[in-house]
């Protein structure tokens, strides 16, 4: 019995010093750790180089951290980037500082430059070599007008590869070489011209610029840029910019046949083709296949003419190819207010109208001829304290609850000839995402 206490007391002794226990007293225990000598040699360099500077991190873009990180020539150890602002002739400066093998942090490259802020960083391989480049944008003035720079460390120190004056940029991969572009956007000439896009690429150790390619809009009327893929594969820029407040028009920018394109302008009608009267609606994979969707508005004959409920919409969702032909895809009603929208049957979705009452759409179906329009179901959207009474009255039934509201629906007599069921109406319904970025949906 004996050997067996001492035999668990030395185990216990032995865990204790294994794990340093046995070396700590209780105030060590619980003190907060220590910063690493690595960290605190990092900020030693800072301190050092911010005197009579202060921080002035990218106000867009993904990249808005006051220090980043990224390995710019390749060795596999990443450097730190600080963005700063001093008084200076140059005021905007890149300091970027190396850890070295001792764990000392150096600065080793201040890049300075005109502007009164940074705009947006990114970190992009676009020349095939080790490393990343460094895009920076600056806003130069109080304007639309900024300045994006290309800079590339492979050669072991900052290299300017070019610098030109835009609206607005991006990098993106569109000829599919696995190294990004830089893609610009230019002001027109006049208050009444339109905008421009070009294309930057490094080919062959030099910067290639391509030729100018029109918009439908100026740049300030932009609302959205969003890098997709083509129903073909290609990858492309779907730029929504708004039409006199009233509408959204889509470019589609592309790389085809060796050339920078826009694949859906139409000169004949000397605007893009995906012009939405009266609504927003934005590109989006609506149906989850990896490719971007553009949106087509269908009015809707009204099933009951003398009310005066707004005008509502079907909306027609097309994917487009590298040639610019389009191919439907699907059909749905949204509720953007409401916040949900529904998917209908690409069989009969065209003669669909859809009438409000309250928060109640019912959704009629019209003959082949349009003379006679049949109800098929209803959508209610229910926000009251007995929300989950009145979701199951009359033949209702609740399918989705959401933070204060409970959505229902009823099924009409004609829905089982089309074959409506709930659980179709269930699959067929969705919330409307919010864009992160933007808080636009």
């Amino acid at each position: 019995m004996k050997k067996r206490i001492w035999l668990t007391l030395a185990l216990v002794l032995a865990a204790c010093l294994l794990s340093g226990c046995a070396l700590q007293t209780v105030e060590e225990m619980y003190a907060l750790p220590k910063r690493s000598e690595a960290y605190n040699s990092l900020q030693t360099a800072i301190d050092s180089a911010m005197y009579g500077l202060t921080y002035a991190a990218p106000v867009s873009g993904e990249n808005q951290q006051t220090v980043q990180m990224a390995d710019l020539d390749g060795d596999g150890v990443e450097e730190y980037i600080v963005f700063a602002q001093g008084g200076s002739a140059k005021p905007l400066q890149v300091l970027i500082f190396r850890q070295e093998e001792d764990g000392t942090c150096r600065l080793t490259e201040v890049i300075e430059s005109n502007g009164t802020a940074f705009d947006q960083v990114e970190y992009v391989q676009m020349d095939g070599l080790p490393g990343y480049e460094l895009v920076v944008g600056r806003q130069v003035s109080d304007q639309v007008m900024r300045s994006v720079s290309v800079y590339s460390f492979s050669g072991g120190s900052a290299e300017q590869l070019m610098m030109v004056g835009c609206s607005k940029f991006l990098t993106c991969d569109l000829d599919s070489d696995g190294c990004r572009e830089l893609m610009v956007i230019l002001p027109g000439e006049s208050e009444t011209g339109t905008g421009s896009a070009v294309l930057y690429r490094i080919h062959g150790g030099t910067v290639e610029r391509s030729l100018e390619v029109d918009m439908s809009e100026e740049p300030s009327h932009i609302k959205r840029i969003t890098v997709g893929r083509l129903s073909s594969g290609e990858s492309a820029v779907f730029i929504a910019s708004a039409v006199s407040d009233k509408a959204i028009v889509t470019d589609v920018f592309a790389w085809r046949d060796g050339q920078f394109t826009n694949i859906s302008f139409s000169g004949e009608s000397d605007t893009s083709v995906q012009t939405l009267r009266n609504f927003y609606v934005y590109a989006d994979d609506i149906d989850g296949d990896g490719v971007l969707e553009l949106p087509s508005l269908i009015t809707m004959k009204r099933v009951f003419a003398e009310k005066e409920n707004r005008q509502k919409f079907l909306i027609r969702w097309y994917a487009m190819d590298i040639a610019g032909r389009e191919q439907d895809k699907l059909y749905t009603f949204h509720d953007y207010l409401g916040g949900w929208y529904l998917q209908l049957d690409y069989s009969w979705a065209a003669r669909v109208s859809v009438e409000q009452e309250g928060s109640a759409y019912t959704f009629y179906l019209w003959d082949a001829n349009y003379r006679e329009a049949t109800a098929l179901f209803t959508i209610y959207s229910l926000t009251g304290g007995s929300r989950e009474e009145d979701a199951v009255v009359d033949g209702r039934f609740a399918f989705y609850r959401a933070e204060g509201v409970v959505y229902a629906a009823r099924l009409e007599v004609s829905a089982a000839e089309y074959g409506i069921t709930e659980n179709q109406l269930i699959n067929s319904f969705h919330l409307i995402r919010q864009d992160w970025k933007t808080g636009e949906t």
